[in-house]
């Protein structure tokens, strides 16, 4: 007998959701991932930072941003006077798309059937959390959330509204500083600063 996967829209409690989509099969993703990935943080922060995907390393941990791309984000986040610790991060999709080279899994980007069958989770998180701030870091987070034609490169750094009370600031995934050469590394680690102050502006007053 096939395993039903969980409702998240029955669910009212993040921990819930969570221990829920441990056994998704909303789509073929589960078979290859060591686990789902959740996303992690404080359920009442502010600011909710949205990638693609988890990686080899985040599969391996069952957490978010853990790998060499979480590392550049928690600097930037630093550099860009936001707190790690304040915000939750997750991704679009919970599981990793990979495909195997020799011992290497090597990421696949996750196509448009995969995001949809992942949305009930996001949404979950997003409903339940009420951030005021949505991050989102890359392409796929973008158009996941802002429409399939939505390009970064046109709107970085802007707020853009996404939903009722919830504003968004499009900006590149970490993991695509790293792929650069070195000389160029270090202007688009500065944009990305750059784009993550407009975030910060957006804070809450304490």
């Amino acid at each position: 007998m096939a395993t039903r996967t969980p409702d998240p829209t029955e669910l009212d409690d993040l921990g819930e959701v969570r221990d829920a989509s441990s056994s998704c099969q909303r789509c073929e993703l589960y078979r290859g991932a060591s686990q789902t990935v959740f996303g992690t943080g404080p359920t009442t922060a502010w600011l909710v930072l949205l990638g693609e995907q988890p990686g080899d390393r985040e599969d391996r941990a069952g957490e978010p941003f853990v790998g060499p791309a979480g590392r550049l984000l928690d600097r930037a986040l630093e550099d860009a006077g936001i707190e790690r610790d304040a915000t939750y991060v997750t991704n679009a999709v919970k599981h990793f798309k990979f495909e195997e080279r020799g011992k290497r899994r090597i990421h696949q980007k996750p196509n448009a059937s995969e995001i949809r069958a992942c949305r009930p989770w996001l949404d979950a998180e997003l409903r339940l959390i009420r951030p005021s701030v949505l991050g989102l870091l890359g392409a796929t987070a973008a158009q996941a959330l802002l429409g399939s034609s939505f390009r970064i490169t046109k709107h970085r750094g802007e707020i853009l509204p996404c939903g009722d009370h919830l504003m968004a600031v499009p900006t590149v995934h970490p993991s695509s500083i790293l792929r650069l050469p070195d000389e160029q590394r270090q202007e688009a680690y500065s944009a990305l600063v750059a784009d993550l102050k407009v975030i910060a502006d957006q804070a809450p007053a304490r």
